[in-house]
């Protein structure tokens, strides 16, 4: 096997995420929706989100538990087929079922599916950089909310028509082919892989201990890190899942474009985020990853209730800006620790286990619907997301690297 060809799997990699991660677009493509039925409620609109994620995590269950298995180029040719299927049932939608259906269970087990196949097979390609290919890998999945959320919002604007049902099926025929074309392209290293020479040559951190999925599950650091994403992602989710709401509140009369826009800048910092934390997991850990990570969702916070009560928009700019780099410290951190934590052997499934997480997190955007519903303002949604910050630093203060076992 040729060993210099491992670029090419992480620009594939890169270019799969790009796809699968449009379903970060929500808060877009809800604003056209909610305008085409003006009778669904914020609840039942961010409830889509919340089903997403959830399925979300069990497309990434059922990737890590069939790793062994079957060979990811075929998770890929599945997930192409079900967001096919999900986005062309999602544009017949009348009733919320069928938007949860389609876009919900079918588009959000796709997505899992595909990013598991992705994570777990490139990082395998790089054991010798784990943070900086989670960061360049996330950075994909993370900037697709962007891309697609402009081109969604500038081909389907709010405006109550039924124009993100052509956008929809048009997303459906293009995923699926750009995923299947991908597929053949697609492969995990084989037993006789082993790091270029450059590569090899740098130390790398051997990892604290090797545990299979039970044993790790059975770990007190495991359990600790798991509440801690799941507060953290919580943040994140609220602010992705209502950014275009929390904009519009405060841009009373800025054009539904600009909004996109705005709401796009929280995937491009996403993304920038990712990278870097990525990175800085390498360097110097955990501890200081994770901190940083509190910190700056803190200040966002912070700088998102002076836009609500001042009404300035740019301090709306500047919260989604610090928002979204906190928020990239998140998945490449996931993906670094269970391996640093618990070993490579049985990485497939031991990640899927964290990303979990989503699906408790995951309802933070039906709360923070509810929220809007019951008080009509956002004001709420961020105290939340502080709250949820603060508890998120006291675990933090617990969490221990475990100690090597052999």
């Amino acid at each position: 096997m040729k060993q210099n060809n491992r670029g090419l799997y992480a620009v594939i990699g890169v270019i799969v995420l790009l796809l699968v991660g449009l379903v970060y677009a929500w808060s877009v493509m809800a604003k056209s929706i909610g305008a085409a039925f003006p009778d669904w409620t914020q609840q039942q609109l961010s409830l889509t989100f919340t089903l997403t994620m959830t399925m979300f995590c069990i497309g990434c269950l059922a990737g890590g538990f069939m790793a062994k298995k079957v060979v990811p180029a075929n998770y890929l040719r599945i997930s192409g087929v079900l967001f096919l299927a999900g986005f062309l049932i999602a544009a017949t939608s009348q009733t919320p079922i069928v938007l949860y259906l389609g876009f919900g269970v079918l588009c959000g087990f796709a997505s899992g599916l595909s990013y598991s196949a992705v994570m777990s097979t490139v990082s395998a390609w790089y054991p010798d950089k784990q943070g900086l290919i989670s960061g360049v890998l996330l950075m994909g999945f993370g900037l697709s909310s962007f891309f697609v959320g402009k081109i969604f919002a500038a081909a389907a604007p709010a405006d109550g028509s039924d124009a993100w049902r052509s956008v929809f099926r048009i997303f459906a025929i293009v995923i699926c082919v750009i995923l299947i074309v991908c597929s053949f392209l697609f492969r995990k290293p084989g037993p006789d892989f082993v790091p270029p020479a450059a590569a090899a040559k740098k130390q790398v951190r051997e990892p604290a201990t090797e545990m299979n999925t039970a044993s790790m599950m059975r770990s007190v650091p495991f359990w600790l890190y798991y509440i801690w994403a799941v507060l953290i992602s919580a943040v994140g989710l609220a602010l992705v899942s209502q950014a275009s709401g929390i904009a519009s509140e405060v841009g009373t009369t800025v054009a539904g474009g600009t909004i996109a826009t705005v709401v796009g800048l929280i995937s491009i910092l996403n993304g920038i985020g990712r990278v870097f934390f990525g990175t800085l997991f390498d360097k110097k850990g955990f501890r200081p990853t994770m901190l940083l990570c509190m910190v700056v969702f803190a200040i966002a916070a912070g700088i998102l209730l002076a836009a609500l009560k001042s009404g300035a928009f740019s301090l709306i700019v500047l919260g989604f800006v610090v928002g979204g780099f906190a928020y990239g410290a998140v998945t490449p951190t996931n993906s670094a620790i269970i391996s640093d934590f618990f070993g490579r052997k049985n990485y497939p499934m031991n990640f899927s286990i964290i990303n979990t997480n989503l699906i408790f997190a995951s309802f933070a955007s039906t709360i923070a619907g509810k929220l809007y519903d019951n008080t009509q303002s956002y004001n709420s949604t961020i105290i939340m997301m502080l709250g949820l910050t603060v508890v998120g630093f006291i675990v933090f203060l617990a969490i221990r690297r475990p100690k090597g076992n052999g």
